[in-house]
């Protein structure tokens, strides 16, 4: 693979994508080292080795990595075989939850393998024309050993205490809804292999979309923004019951979160602000009046999709900027949210809650939520795992924190050393 390098210092990228034969699983043609994914139902994009990429931090980080791919694709030679929403030149993403901390990235593979609609290809990026190469499963992922959990900074104990003040917070400054998030940390005898995981969660959250940037991982419920050839689509989801197993038992479940003031209340703050935030770009916006019931496996939420028509040429990513935070993941009013959060979390988010997923030449893109998460650090051996709630007035701490735990369960789980069954 060759040295990641940015873009200012290449020529123009060469492109080419051209329609292969079904590979399979396409996490199994994932290599050890410097890998990228975004799978749904077993479809979607997997890549490996850097091209160029953009890090970029602060307030400008979107508008930053927006101008850079801009440039990026104006002077890319593309030959385009597949003429495919992810076909052509692509970069994976992530995007830091706050404007003050470090860490967000687009990176331009130098293979990208995809797959939608029962039609599959290669893209093949770099200074020059090259060969495709052979796409096939790579060896097994080694499965993590050695697993051990521990509460991060702010253990479960002082962040329910973190809760209560929220709560005080809101009746007192008349907000609406802030969002708390809390970590857990892993302690691995070897480095990971994030290959296992990755399996594990594409296949036990199929209906999630599965994602690897740069050492941040997981299972997002949550597609923040999708844009299709002009269709502007945006999954929001507030509003959570923990799943007990028992189907009868859980469906009644179902019908009391959607009965629920409270979870309901949750929803309506981040459906409009999804709703706000789409309106200066899209025409014929349709939002629904009431939420369904999204069944995952470890937990139900209320979840509404909200379309529009794109009316402004704005790409995928730019409209993941406007969208985020979104109050799902920051609160209503947001900025005065996002303020406390800052002021009682005592958390560094990271990527955690910030955008995820991948952008073409053409605009088009999915950004989901980077929900059901975790961060890869300390060469692999530690990994943060993530989870958030949102607090309104009459939200109870050990609630939250039970609702926290359900939605920790996916990383958690996946990070034990059972074996795989289906890759």
């Amino acid at each position: 693979m060759s040295n990641p390098v940015l873009a200012d210092a290449l020529g123009p990228l060469v492109v080419r994508s051209a329609p292969i034969d079904d590979p399979g699983a396409l996490l199994s043609l994932l290599p050890d080292d410097d890998a990228f994914a975004w799978v749904h139902g077993g479809d979607g994009l997997v890549g490996w080795g850097r091209v160029t990429e953009l890090p970029t931090a602060g307030a400008g980080r979107f508008d930053e990595a927006a101008q850079w791919w801009g440039d990026l694709c104006a002077h890319a030679v593309i030959r385009d075989d597949v003429q495919t929403p992810g076909s052509g030149l692509v970069a994976f993403g992530s995007f830091t939850f706050a404007d003050d901390t470090g860490g967000s990235v687009l990176v331009v593979p130098e293979v990208v393998v995809g797959r939608r609609d029962g039609i599959a290809w290669v893209t093949v990026i770099g200074t020059g024309i090259s060969a495709p190469p052979d796409v096939s499963p790579t060896s097994p992922p080694r499965q993590p050993s050695g697993v051990r959990f521990a509460d991060g900074p702010v253990d479960s104990f002082t962040w329910q205490g973190l809760v209560a003040e929220a709560v005080a917070r809101i009746v007192r400054d008349d907000l609406d809804k802030v969002v708390l998030a809390r970590d857990l940390v892993a302690m691995l005898d070897e480095p990971i292999d994030v290959r296992a995981p990755l399996a594990r969660l594409a296949g036990e959250y199929p209906s999630c979309w599965t994602f690897h940037v740069d050492g941040f991982f997981g299972s997002t419920p949550e597609m923040l923004v999708r844009l299709e050839r002009g269709l502007v689509t945006s999954r929001v989801l507030a509003g959570t019951i923990r799943r007990t197993g028992d189907d009868k038992h859980d469906l009644a479940l179902a019908g009391s979160l959607a009965r629920s003031s409270k979870d309901l209340e949750e929803h309506e703050y981040a459906e409009r602000s999804v709703a706000d935030a789409l309106a200066p770009h899209c025409t014929n916006m349709f939002v629904p009046e009431t939420p369904f019931v999204l069944h995952l496996p470890n937990v139900m939420h209320l979840a509404t999709d909200v379309t529009g028509v794109m009316r402004n040429g704005a790409s995928a990513l730019t409209l993941a900027a406007s969208l985020h935070p979104s109050a799902a993941v920051g609160g209503t009013p947001t900025a005065e949210a996002v303020r406390l959060i800052s002021e009682i979390e005592q958390l560094d988010r990271g990527r955690y809650a910030g955008p995820v997923g991948w952008i073409d030449g053409h605009g088009d893109g999915e950004w989901g939520i980077g929900l059901r998460s975790a961060q890869i650090e300390e060469d692999g051996r530690i990994v943060r795992l993530f989870a958030g709630c949102g607090i309104v007035a009459d939200s109870v701490p050990a609630d939250e924190l039970a609702e926290s735990e359900a939605k920790l369960i996916p990383v958690r789980d996946a990070l034990s050393p059972a074996p795989l069954t289906d890759r």
